[in-house]
């Protein structure tokens, strides 16, 4: 019986191994189990961590800027404290400043009366800005617009006599708007006095930088949205140019308007007109921003590196724009230019001598762009100076050849035969002399002689047709070059003032008093190649009035 309870435990219990492999298998399960609560352990001592360290930043970054709080706060009460405390100064300042005013003001007077003699430009601009008398002003400034040297050293120191120059700078625009809207002519001698009182008097200072009274800044506003509303005019109300958008954009910085106006409108205007010499200052006092990198990338691509070597320097981008890279792509593309020129004409006489121009041109803009930012270690001009010389002797042989050509045919003329005239006809170079009565209805200069368009000295005396078309000026007005053409046997036609109206290359816009293109842009005329010093709104030196003759015109040189 006891054998029998015994075996029957025995048969009970599992045998040895599957007692092994359940606790084999509770081992894993209790590793699998731990190594779960190690991971899960790790991952929120991680997160953890990362969530201090992130409040830590976000500590210290209060920290910081509670600070720079604190500090700023300090200064401005300081500095509130320093003006509250500097009001009786300025009140003892402002009451000096009044009774000198009146003072000058008297003797200014007494002066007059008793003198009867001219007036200095100096004092003339003196009193208009202490009148706060912006139509005499501008009158003056288009009057003596051949002084326009001694306008601009007298202007500025001008400007101080004035009590409000802001307001007398509106009173100018708003006369100059209304002019322009009912389409007067002599636009072009308006907006360039316009522009001097503007450069002289509304300060060009960085982004938040104004400090204009709010009811002036509100009513500059009204005035630029006026302005605004014609700046892509027809040309009978003046269009617009390079100088009237500088002058627009300096007012837009200078009262501080920027966020007025729509960014991508002020970012086509510096984009359009970026050959005004300071054009690239005043994109950086608009304020542009991460745009000033876009505005280069466009400059680049539309083929003016020369424009994108001045915007960088301005605005600090010129490890992103490189100038010597910049510089060695214009470069090659105007060589390349230059020999499409000539290509496209055939290598004519006219098309060679085009294509040096052109490239004279970029050279010498190449030059004055290495010189004004110091960059002759950089890039070599020994090579751009001897391609300058060869392109100017080039030059001047081909008018001493075109000159030296024309000398026999102007004898011939004034002998009346030749000898391909020896039938007893009137020689074809013999000037009419009532050539001036013919109808105005005649073609202009370049209709005529369309058999011989590529000799030289006819292409010269094209250029030097006189552009001029005033109401006062008669046929016989400027030196014609009519009698060019007889010498190439072509029958001669005399030029009308109508056919040197048509002759202006030039927008309307463009032309300023004298018929002188309007300057200030980096290269060729008016470019950074052309000329070494400028203004802010110099639209190109007055023409000195022509010498009209009484009847005839002068006779050909011997």
């Amino acid at each position: 019986m006891a054998t029998t309870a015994a075996a029957t435990t025995t048969a009970d219990q599992p045998s040895s191994p599957d007692r092994i492999s359940t606790f084999f298998t509770g081992l894993e399960a209790r590793k699998t189990l731990l190594t779960s609560i190690t991971d899960l352990h790790k991952a929120l001592t991680a997160h953890f961590a990362s969530l201090q360290h992130s409040i830590t930043q976000k500590s210290q970054a209060l920290d910081t800027q509670i600070e720079s709080f604190q500090t700023h706060s300090k200064s401005a009460l300081q500095s509130l404290e320093n003006r509250e405390n500097a009001i009786p100064e300025r009140e003892s300042a402002s009451a000096a400043r009044i009774e000198e005013l009146k003072t000058s003001a008297v003797s200014e007077i007494e002066t007059s009366a008793n003198s009867g003699g001219e007036r200095s430009i100096s004092e003339v601009l003196k009193m208009y800005f202490k009148r706060m008398d912006s139509s005499g002003l501008m009158r003056y400034l288009f009057a003596k617009r051949k002084e326009s040297v001694a306008l601009r050293a007298e202007i500025v120191a001008a400007v101080e006599e004035a009590v409000d120059p802001l307001r007398l700078v509106l009173d100018a625009v708003e006369e100059f708007l209304e002019m322009k809207v009912e389409g007067r002519v002599g636009m072009a001698d308006r907006r360039w006095a316009c522009g001097l009182l503007i450069g002289a008097a509304v300060p060009v200072s960085g982004p938040g930088e104004c400090c204009v009274a709010s009811g002036i800044r509100e009513r500059a506003n009204l005035v630029l949205e006026k302005w605004k509303g014609v700046l892509g005019g027809a040309e009978g109300s003046g269009g617009v140019g390079a100088g009237e958008a500088t002058m627009f954009l300096q007012m837009v910085v200078g009262f501080g308007l920027k966020e007025r106006f729509d960014v991508e409108f002020l970012k086509k205007l510096v984009v359009e007109f970026s050959a005004r010499r300071d054009m690239a200052k005043l994109a950086v006092a608009v304020g542009f921003g991460d745009k000033m990198g876009e505005i280069i990338d466009e400059l680049v691509k539309s083929g003016k590196e020369i424009e994108a070597v001045y915007f960088a320097s301005e605005s600090g981008l010129t490890e992103r724009f490189p100038p010597v890279d910049l510089l060695k792509s214009y470069l090659k593309n105007c060589r390349k230019n230059a020999n499409t020129i000539s290509k496209r004409g055939n290598y004519s006489a006219s098309s060679v001598e085009e294509a040096n121009s052109s490239e004279l041109t970029a050279t010498r803009a190449i030059i004055k762009c290495v010189e004004d930012h110091k960059l002759e270690s950089q890039f070599s001009m020994d090579s751009l100076k001897k391609r300058v010389a060869q392109l100017e002797k080039a030059r001047a042989d081909k008018k001493k050849s075109a000159a030296s050509t024309g000398r026999p045919s102007q004898k011939r003329a004034h002998g009346g035969s030749s000898r391909g005239n020896s039938g007893g006809g009137v020689s074809s170079s013999f000037r009419p002399p009532k050539a001036g009565r013919f109808s105005n209805a005649s073609p202009g200069f370049r209709q005529r002689n369309p058999s011989h368009p590529h000799h030289p000295h006819q292409a010269s005396a094209a250029r030097i047709a006189a552009p001029y078309s005033y109401p006062s000026q008669s046929v016989y007005e400027g030196a014609s070059p009519a009698s060019y053409g007889p010498g190439y046997g072509a029958a001669h036609t005399p030029i009308s003032p109508v056919g040197r109206a048509a002759q202006y290359p030039f927008a309307p816009q463009d032309v300023v008093a004298g018929g002188v293109r309007a300057s200030g842009s980096y290269g060729g005329q008016g470019t950074y190649g052309g000329q070494n010093n400028y203004s802010a709104y110099d639209y190109g030196v007055p023409a000195a009035a022509p010498a009209y003759p009484s009847s005839y015109p002068p006779s050909y040189p011997q």
